[in-house]
């Protein structure tokens, strides 16, 4: 065997784990990037403003509130955000409902839903009240409100606390606002709540 032959296989040899190394580096930062991207695949900050301003526009337009709810369904791994508003849109579809069945079934489901995004981020201050106002406007005689005293009490201590997360000033004049308006709070709270409009 020739001398250079020999030194390539030598080479070869050697610098082949250091390849395989890159090459298993290489896929896991591949993997990252792209786990990453589906777990963040999800809304940008301009498209949740635009959603903002569709589903207030949703609460009077059921075909609206049907379009909204399919696209967010169709997200995958839904951050506790996008759970939250989809959520707040089953218990829209309850509302524009003629059936009284449901209405009670897509109340329920909202309220699931909710749930299942306050697991995902207790500490959102947004889901708290979309929670609260769904709570706040079914009638209590159908046993869906008993979530109010808790998302209140946990909505004030932000306000408290003047620790609103990712909130805009104008959903935390809003909520403060909506809270007041609800007649659900003391006049101690109401107070601490006055300091936010």
């Amino acid at each position: 065997m020739l001398k250079s032959e020999y030194l390539r296989r030598e080479l070869l040899i050697d610098f082949l784990p250091l390849g395989h190394l890159m090459i298993k580096l290489r896929i896991i930062l591949f993997l990252l990037v792209a786990a990453s991207n589906i777990t963040y695949a999800q809304l940008s900050t301009q498209e949740i403003a635009i959603l903002k301003t569709n589903m207030v526009k949703a609460v009077e337009n059921s075909k609206l509130t049907d379009s909204l709810f399919t696209k967010l369904n169709k997200l995958a791994n839904k951050t506790a955000l996008i759970t939250g508003y989809t959520g707040t849109l089953e218990a829209l579809k309850a509302k524009h409902s003629w059936n009284p069945y449901n209405k009670i079934k897509y109340v329920g489901r909202s309220l699931k839903t909710m749930q299942k995004a306050i697991d995902m981020d207790k500490e959102n201050m947004e889901i708290r009240f979309m929670r609260f106002s769904i709570e706040f406007y079914t009638p209590s005689f159908l046993g869906f409100s008993k979530d109010l005293a808790h998302d209140k009490k946990e909505i004030l201590k932000h306000y408290q606390n003047e620790n609103f997360g990712l909130a805009d000033r104008e959903l935390i004049k809003n909520v403060a606002k909506f809270m007041i308006d609800s007649k659900k709070c003391t006049p101690a709270e109401v107070k601490i709540l006055t300091k936010h409009l």
